[in-house]
């Protein structure tokens, strides 16, 4: 592994939810051992509590059935057959001074304490407690207790089997603590790799594409977990990405393609107007003709913006209170004269008031560009635009025409920016009309859609919620 690798290891996710996973882990079983060590450490200091009991019940029967005489040879006897390190015996009076023993030589550091026949006098069966001396390596266990009228025994012993028996557990203890520290960094560093898999893979995805191969996808699983689902949000994204690539290219074609000719127009009418004009006349005819390309340019790039900036979100909605049906009756009004001039007649059929909270100027746009392709496409017979409100909710605008009609394979790209049909390709127009339409239409959150049959025409629908 390379320095830089190493130095990188930290940031990563996986090393982090290694680290997470084997802390976790780690700090989970040291807390189980510790509760452990106490739950053992407790019943061993148990069962030596309960010796000395034992022992204590046993003095206090002797003291009562044969006399202090027997106590006392007992005591010695219990001392001498156990080991004299192992255990010794006082017996005191009720002021805490004692008047005989076991062997106390080795056990001459271990005092008596008043607090413990303070309170043996006021009335506590037996207390414990726990001497530690600095000589010695164990922990030594006293017990006092009232064994009969004025007596008070004081009896206690090392634990030394405790000690040994923690000093192994804790060996034992952190053996297996190194050992599953390695295992839960080793468990958590492969569930990490294992559950991050599917993420390197989107990497991968991602490092592989360019601007020239957006086919590449990330696989999916099909699990229908969180990585899954971000596998399958990447490639949606990847499509959205892809189209729009492929739409600025086309677009880009086509804004080349619709650009060239009315360019190539202007350039040959001055070359030739330079060459040729013998009159003033001529020149005034070519300023003319250069002005009109020039609109028709400024208007094209005027509705790519207005399209860009509708569909970017840029362009400021300014929603009022309007009634729709007047608005498509005033457009139905405005291009009765074109219709009579296409030799057809424009129907329009709407209810009296339609309540509707939107753009003005851009429906108006937007009713405008349907009629104008209607009627330019309808070389005779009739256009029909009806305004239809279902549910209360959503308004309907549609616009049918007897015309040309629009073959199958072009529905899905009539609403493209530069598509024009093959045979509109000969006429007047641009390909921005319904490109328009549609980005109005999805800005006030509604819809637009078009059924067409080559040679008896087509019905372009609007569907716009009502606020």
């Amino acid at each position: 592994m390379s320095l830089k690798k190493r130095i990188r290891l930290p940031r990563t996710l996986s090393f982090r939810l290694t680290l997470w996973y084997g802390g976790i882990f780690t700090l989970s079983a040291a807390t189980a051992f510790f509760l452990l060590y106490l739950l053992i450490a407790s019943v061993l200091r148990d069962n030596t509590d309960r010796e000395l009991l034992n022992q204590m019940s046993t003095f206090s029967s002797i003291l009562r059935a044969r006399g202090m005489n027997a106590v006392r040879r007992v005591m010695i006897l219990e001392a001498q057959a156990a080991g004299e390190r192992k255990i010794f015996f006082r017996l005191l009076y009720l002021n805490g001074l004692a008047f005989s023993s076991s062997n106390m030589s080795y056990w001459q550091n271990i005092t008596i304490t008043p607090e413990a026949v303070r309170q043996i006098l006021e009335g506590q069966p037996h207390i414990f407690e726990t001497v530690s001396l600095k000589d010695r390596k164990h922990h030594i266990r006293v017990l006092y207790g009232l064994i009969g009228p004025g007596v008070i025994l004081q009896l206690g012993q090392p634990m030394e089997h405790t000690t040994r028996f923690i000093e192994a557990f804790q060996k034992i203890v952190a053996g297996t603590m190194c050992v599953l520290a390695i295992s839960a960094a080793l468990i958590g560093w492969f569930m990490a790799r294992k559950a991050l898999s599917g993420l390197a893979e989107v990497t991968r995805t991602a490092m592989s594409i360019s601007g020239k191969d957006l086919h590449r996808r990330v696989p999916v699983t099909h699990k229908g977990d969180e990585i899954d689902r971000l596998a399958t949000t990447f490639n949606q994204m990847l499509d959205r990405i892809e189209s729009l690539i492929t739409g600025v290219r086309e677009m880009s074609d086509n804004i080349a393609h619709d650009l060239k000719s009315p360019v190539t127009r202007i350039r040959g009418l001055a070359e030739i107007t330079l060459t040729s004009a013998e009159s003033l006349e001529e020149y005034e005819q070519m300023a003319a003709s250069t002005v009109e390309e020039c609109d028709r340019l400024l208007g094209m790039i005027t509705t790519m913006l207005m399209i860009s900036k509708t569909e970017t979100g840029t362009e400021t909605i300014q929603s009022r209170q309007t009634d729709l049906a007047g608005l498509v009756r005033d457009a139905c009004a405005l291009f009765e004269p074109m219709a009579e001039d296409n030799s057809l007649s424009l129907i329009c059929h709407t209810p009296a008031r339609c309540g509707f909270t939107g753009d003005v100027r851009l429906i108006q746009r937007m009713i405008a560009n349907l009629l104008d392709n209607a009627i330019r496409y309808t070389p005779g017979g009739w256009v029909h635009v009806a305004v239809e409100s279902l549910d209360g909710k959503t308004i309907e605008i549609i616009a049918e025409d007897t015309g040309i009609g629009i073959a199958a394979a072009d529905l899905p790209h009539v609403f493209e920016r530069f598509y024009r049909c093959d045979p509109s390709r000969s006429r007047a127009g641009t390909g921005l009309g319904l490109s328009l339409a549609r980005a109005i239409a999805t800005a006030h959150g509604g819809t637009i859609r078009v059924t067409s049959t080559p040679g008896r025409g087509s019905v372009f629908t609007v569907a716009l919620p009502r606020s």
